[in-house]
Formats: structure tokens, C-alpha cells, sequence
């Protein structure tokens, strides 16, 4: 029995690991910097962790954060939500620009779903140095009744524990399993009925978006019959029947994990020769 206990608390001192803790996040971590800068504000922390001081205006200007045209028509402001805020591959460029070259990152996709324990090769890596920032679609796996948020989210990823994962902006745990979700999306946004139908006009070019040659992702969701059936929907002012709350548009994020460290390291070579994540 005792040796049974023995191998279980090993166990979970290998899936267990920090970059901060608890305390040390509260004390540390650095609150949203700015309107859809969640991936600045990760990227401050990250370099935070590795020993580089960089302001948040630096991050932020270096991460070319994108904002969202609220005062658009309506196929440049669905334009906009598709890639307002930031990529993993603009933090990656943002961490190394602000940082001058001392810090790399290297991302991993979860998407398709991946063969791979989340929380133990979360742990491994931190445990060698590295810094995990998620980014991750919030819009996935909301419990029915709870209202579905409007974006994606990136957050830095500052502990493990056996099935939990920890993280800052907002300080937040969740289960491997909800992070499992989050983690493994389409690259897909959803946008609330009231922010399409309030910028619709009966004259809006909608083929401008079908027409997009350089994503053909938003003819193959039809984003164009999709606000139009929810147009149709409110001029019929039918109650019985159901709306679609949201319409579906390409996004320009991928679910997954950046791996942060100094580039000058050891830990820095073995993150550029891993290989990917096999799929499931």
C-alpha cells in the first residue's frame, strides 16, 4: 500500500511544475495593457519571467496588435473581428523584436486533436525553463446557460498541477480537460447577432466577403447566406421559431501552445528540432 502511495505522489510530482506561484502571480503578472492586447500582455509577462524588462507599450507596438473596426460597415468590421487582436506567430515576432533577439518562441498546434498527455508535456517543459502561452478559443465548451464570449484569448500559462492548469490575465485555473477544449478549435469566431445586425444596411456589399480570394474559408462558411438568414430572420419577427444567436467567420488565430525561452540556450535548440505533436 505504502508503495503504491509512493509511486502515486511521483506521479503527480511529474505532472506538477511552476513558472510562478500562486503569490507570485498575483504579485507579478500584468494586467490586460489594452484593448485586444491580451497577447501583448502575455508577451510582457513572458519576458518578465526570462529576466528582460520591456514596457508594455514596447510589447505592444513590437506584438502590431490589430484592433477591431467597431465603426465599419459590416463586411469590414466581420474583416476586422477575424484577426483583431494578435497570432501566435505575431507574439512570437513581437517577443524576439522586444526583447532584441534574445527571446524565440516555438508554437505547437493542438489542432487537429493531438496524441499527447496535456498537463504532463505542459510540465516537462517548464521544468526544462520554458514559458507556455495558450492561445486558445473561449468560445468552445461554454456550459449551456452561460453567455459565450466574443474572442479568443491568449494567457500565459504560469503552473501545473495533476489535472489543472493555471494562468494569469485574468489569474484563472481551469481543468486539463476544459483546456483540452479550448486548445483543440477550428480557427472560427463567433459573432453575436446585435454586432451584425446592428452595422446591417439594406445596401451592404455581403459578396465583397464571398469574394475574399485571399481566404476562400469565408465562402466555404457562407458568411454571406449565414447574415443573411439572420436578417431574414428579424424581418419576419417570427417568436416560436429559433434565431441563429451567432454567425460563424474564418479567424485568423490556431489553437495551440507557444513555448518561450532564451534563443542563446540549450533549451532554445532542443525547442527549434522538436517535432510536432502527433495527431490523435
Amino acid at each position: 500500500m505504502e508503495e503504491v502511495e509512493n509511486e502515486q505522489l511521483q506521479e503527480e510530482e511529474e505532472v506538477a511544475a511552476m513558472v510562478w506561484s500562486v503569490q507570485e502571480a498575483v504579485n507579478m503578472q500584468t494586467v490586460q495593457i489594452g484593448v485586444s492586447s491580451c497577447g501583448a500582455t502575455a508577451v510582457v509577462d513572458v519576458l518578465k519571467v526570462l529576466g528582460v524588462t520591456v514596457s508594455p507599450e514596447e510589447a505592444d507596438r513590437c506584438v502590431r496588435t490589430r484592433l477591431r473596426r467597431n465603426e465599419a460597415l459590416l463586411p469590414d468590421y466581420l474583416l476586422s473581428r477575424s484577426e483583431a487582436g494578435a497570432t501566435h506567430t505575431q507574439l512570437i515576432q513581437g517577443a524576439q523584436e522586444s526583447s532584441e533577439g534574445k527571446v524565440m518562441g516555438r508554437f505547437f498546434h493542438f489542432h487537429p486533436r493531438r496524441w499527447v498527455r496535456l498537463v504532463p508535456w505542459i510540465a516537462r517543459w517548464i521544468r526544462k525553463g520554458a514559458v507556455p502561452v495558450a492561445t486558445m478559443n473561449l468560445q468552445v465548451g461554454v456550459p449551456e446557460g452561460e453567455e459565450v464570449p466574443d474572442a479568443w484569448h491568449h494567457q500565459l500559462i504560469f503552473a501545473v498541477t495533476p489535472y489543472c492548469v493555471f494562468m494569469t490575465n485574468p489569474l484563472d485555473f481551469v481543468s486539463e480537460r476544459e483546456m483540452h477544449q479550448r486548445l483543440c478549435s477550428e480557427s472560427v469566431l463567433l459573432i453575436r447577432r446585435e454586432d451584425v445586425l446592428q452595422r446591417w444596411t439594406p445596401d451592404c456589399d455581403l459578396s465583397s466577403l464571398s469574394d475574399n480570394h485571399s481566404d476562400p474559408r469565408w465562402k466555404i462558411l457562407d458568411v454571406e447566406g449565414q447574415v443573411r438568414q439572420m436578417v431574414l430572420e428579424e424581418e419576419k419577427q417570427e417568436q416560436d421559431q429559433p434565431k441563429l444567436m451567432h454567425i460563424r467567420i474564418p479567424a485568423a488565430y490556431s489553437s495551440g501552445i507557444t513555448l518561450f525561452t532564451l534563443r542563446d540556450s540549450e533549451l532554445g535548440r532542443e525547442l527549434l528540432d522538436a517535432p510536432e505533436l502527433p495527431l490523435l
